[in-house]
């Protein structure tokens, strides 16, 4: 990923970093700045090591062996090739190569915990892994390996393969030896001493790393499920009445508020609600995927913020074993566990589901002449000669199917290994490999009933929407063209899905919650 030199560098001062510091490193492409006051604080805990490594009596990590193996005394001479045995074997990942934005935020994330001077590595160990940052080397990591336990073992390991000038990593996408890159960068690879093997794997940053993008991904996408939710209304003839803040009020949750606002301020003043308004109306009540829009889009808003409240905590924690205590002790601990992580990227792949599956319920409604209330079958333009939308409703269905079975969670899982000795694991990386697939699959469902609502609106001519689904109405028109004759429906699924990962229905929706708060 090429770094953007004119973004601020992110401070990286052993303190807490936010959930959007993690994007704006991993995704955009932001430069670190290691404080001095952190290097500091690093020097004085390696000095703490470095008396534990000069003494008779073994100590974990820094004089004996590893897991199982943790009652081996190691001699002195012996503890480098220790060090380097622990990474090679320990970077065992298989199966397709991750992500750059996971990799760079499992870097940024491990980078700040050995910031904190709680781990006992060296200052050159914090600055290279900066400097790895900011020139761009993204370790190769492989979907396979991490059990969320100890840490994410395999994947935080291949990192420090490539901090040894071992393995191989990517530079603005091309894939080459590490320790050619390091050099190409002006960088000399780390030779690791005593306890730094455990300090730079011990941890569970790749899972977090990813909880961190998703919480910013399902903001975005759940601003984009509100719009939809107010264009289907229009397009369905739905009433706004059931979005009235005194109705909300009366269950008080916050995401549910901001939701029916954001469907509030989306319809207000839509000539298309005002054309079948009053006694003429002979409907009762819409249908629950939208008349229950805020309470389901609100719940998966609630579910992020518990979400971000847990990210918050461990993005400020220092997780390592052992661990190097302010007053200078040496503990084993057992702060690796992924569960507190695992939970919640589990619980969001639930809300994600839920949040497609309304949506592509709506979809389903606007093709269906039975229920959508004077529009053509599947939208098409000739029916029977055409098929309109249809076959993007199977699209969204079949994503839909996905999404469930990608919502029974990970972490209730667990199997033993390292000889019984970590007999209990989170699978926190799992959860959020599989999350990672539902935000993506959300974004696409989402994109299907955008594009199927605009065109239904299209066919609510002359009557015209409401300024703001107008305005949403002419971007997504960037995007794909109004209805017509059948057409290679795929690249505007695609289109509509790129425009919502680019956030570029961000300043409508947000300008419109503005205005109703």
């Amino acid at each position: 990923m090429p770094i953007v030199e004119d973004l601020a560098a992110v401070p990286i001062t052993g303190a807490d970093l936010s959930a959007e510091d993690v994007v704006r490193v991993a995704r955009c492409g932001a430069p670190v700045a290691v404080a001095e006051a952190a290097l500091d604080a690093v020097a004085a805990s390696r000095a703490v090591i470095d008396a534990l490594a000069r003494d008779a009596v073994p100590h974990y990590g820094v004089s004996t062996g590893f897991g199982a193996l943790a009652s081996t005394s190691i001699p002195p001479e012996k503890r480098r090739a220790l060090q380097a045995s622990l990474i090679r074997s320990h970077a065992a990942g298989a199966g397709p190569e991750v992500e750059a934005e996971v990799v760079r935020a499992t870097q940024l994330l491990r980078l700040r915990t050995l910031a904190t001077g709680r781990t006992g590595v060296r200052p050159e160990v914090v600055g290279l892994y900066a400097a790895m940052l900011n020139a761009g080397i993204t370790p190769v990591v492989h979907e396979n390996g991490s059990l969320g336990c100890s840490g994410d073992l395999a994947p935080l390991a291949h990192i420090a393969l490539a901090a040894t000038g071992e393995g191989d990593v990517t530079v603005d996408g091309h894939r080459m030896p590490a320790a050619a890159a390091l050099a190409a960068a002006g960088l000399a690879p780390v030779e690791l001493v005593e306890k730094e093997g455990l300090a730079l794997i011990n941890g569970t940053d790749g899972m977090l790393g990813m909880l961190c993008l998703a919480i910013h991904d399902l903001r975005v996408l759940l601003d984009a499920a509100d719009a939809a939710a107010a264009m289907s209304v229009e397009a369905l003839l739905g009433t706004d009445r059931v979005f009235a803040a005194d109705l909300q009020a009366l269950r008080p949750h916050p995401g549910q508020r901001r939701s029916a606002a954001a469907i509030r301020a989306m319809l207000a003043g839509s000539p298309i609600v005002a054309s079948h308004a009053g006694p003429d109306d002979i409907r009762v009540q819409d249908a629950y995927s939208l008349r229950c829009a805020p309470q389901v889009h609100g719940a998966a808003r609630d579910t992020v913020d518990h979400a971000e409240r847990v990210a918050a905590i461990e993005l400020g924690a220092a997780i390592d074993n052992p661990v190097v205590t302010p007053d200078g002790r040496v503990e084993s601990n057992g702060n690796f566990h992924g569960a507190p992580v695992g939970y919640v990227l589990d619980f969001l792949a639930i809300a994600a589901a839920d949040v497609a599956s309304m949506s592509e319920r709506r979809t389903d409604r606007m093709l269906d002449p039975a229920r959508s209330h004077g529009l053509p079958p599947f939208l098409a333009e000739d029916p029977g000669v055409d098929s309109g939308l249809m076959i993007a409703q199977y699209t969204a269905a079949s994503i839909v199917s996905d999404l469930k079975r990608l919502a029974v969670p990970a972490s209730v899982d667990s199997i033993p290994t390292s000889a019984m000795q970590e007999d209990h694991v989170s699978m926190g990386w799992s959860a959020a490999r599989k999350l990672r697939r539902s935000v993506d699959g959300l974004r696409q469902v989402v994109a299907i009933e955008l594009l199927t609502a605009a065109r239904a609106l299209d066919h609510r001519a002359p009557l015209p929407s409401s300024t703001p689904i107008t305005r949403l109405r002419e971007l997504l028109r960037e995007a794909t063209p109004g209805a017509g004759p059948d057409r290679f429906l795929a690249p505007e699924i695609a289109a509509v899905t790129a425009l919502l990962a680019e956030e570029r229905h961000l300043p409508i929706v947000g300008s419109v919650i503005e205005e109703d708060a």
